[in-house]
């Protein structure tokens, strides 16, 4: 999205950016300025402020050697690999650097990265992801113990866009996955910030289908999310986030990525879904995705596309060599499954 506002100065302690409108935002410029946010253990209080705003801030979670370890495996294995990962857009694809030399797209489910290619990366983001104190926090949020089902590892901004996860992902009843925003490093001001929109997820936004299907309408469904965030009834929050804090929001709750302002910091991130151990997988609003788990530091973890199986080797290069073919075949897929 192209921003022509100019950003202006902002007060002590706050850092002066845009929202996703592009419209003037002031956000904390470290976690020190940051008033929100609750320890691990305050559970009462930290499960009522995501019931009732969608998300929640919690301090200090993972520890900041499993965030070290993570941050040293992406730099061992996977920044100067010129082979194509898979991307958020669920394609085989190269890196491609910013200006300042940061990888711009995030990398996809690390815990079914090639153990040949990326064994520290596969490992260490494992551990991040499935880190104890995570994962007793979400199932503080949920009551009930979680799995993982999607990861995705960040160095810089792709400047998401407004959206619900729940378009695309989901436990089988919706709204009950919980996302997790972990910073593995401070995260700067102007590093295209996780944002959220407080509230969102009790707004009514079309789903998955018919004028709104993802195969053919996507442009429709961002379009309707942007113009709720236009009406200005949810105020946007992009919480400053230091190493080892995490950030939990609802499937249904509106997020994005701010512009990035000062394109020579980095924003060394995990994200990780979460869904109920007693849920199914929810794919589109249509699909149930059979799971393959593996238990890692006591939680069930799902592999996509898991590069330590043949079938899924096979598929790597047939998406790497077909990349047309292969997304052309995907929408197909979407279509006949949203005509239903």
């Amino acid at each position: 999205m192209a921003v022509t506002s100019t950003v202006p100065t902002a007060a002590p302690g706050r850092h002066a950016t845009l929202d996703p409108l592009g419209r003037p935002l002031e956000v904390p410029a470290t976690a020190a300025d940051d008033a929100s946010g609750f320890a691990a253990d305050d559970v009462e209080r930290l499960r009522q402020a995501y019931d009732e705003d969608g998300y929640v801030v919690v301090r200090g979670v993972v520890s900041v050697t499993r965030c070290e370890a993570a941050n040293r495996a992406f730099d061992q294995d996977v920044k100067g690999d010129p082979r194509p990962y898979y991307r958020l857009s669920g394609r085989p694809e190269h890196h491609v650097l910013t200006a300042q030399g940061l990888m711009r797209d995030g990398i996809r489910d690390v815990q079914s990265l090639d153990p040949r290619r990326a064994p520290n990366m596969r490992r260490a983001g494992s551990d991040a992801v499935t880190d104890p104190a995570l994962a007793a926090l979400v199932a503080s949020v949920l009551g009930e113990p979680a799995q993982v089902v999607q990861t995705m590892y960040f160095e810089g901004n792709p400047a998401t866009q407004p959206h619900q996860d729940t378009y695309y992902l989901d436990a089988e009843r919706r709204g009950r996955m919980v996302a997790a925003w972990i910073a593995t490093e401070d995260i700067s001001p102007g590093a295209g910030r996780f944002y959220v929109a407080a509230g969102s997820h009790r707004a009514e936004l079309p789903g998955n289908a018919g004028a709104t299907a993802i195969a053919d309408h996507h442009d429709r469904y961002l379009a309707a999310v942007e113009d709720l965030l236009r009406r200005g009834a949810h105020q946007i929050h992009a919480p400053a986030l230091a190493t080892g804090d995490v950030l939990l929001w609802n499937a249904r709750t509106v997020h994005g990525s701010l512009p990035t302002t000062q394109p020579d910091r980095s924003r060394r991130s995990f994200t990780a879904h979460f869904i109920p151990q007693t849920e199914r997988f929810l794919q589109w609003q249509h699909r149930i995705v059979p799971l393959e788990l593996t238990t890692v530091n006591g939680t069930p973890v799902h592999h996509p596309k898991d590069l330590l199986r043949p079938k899924h080797r096979v598929r790597y290069v047939a998406e790497t060599c077909a990349p047309t073919l292969a997304a052309k075949a995907k929408a197909a897929i979407a279509r006949r499954l949203l005509a239903r």
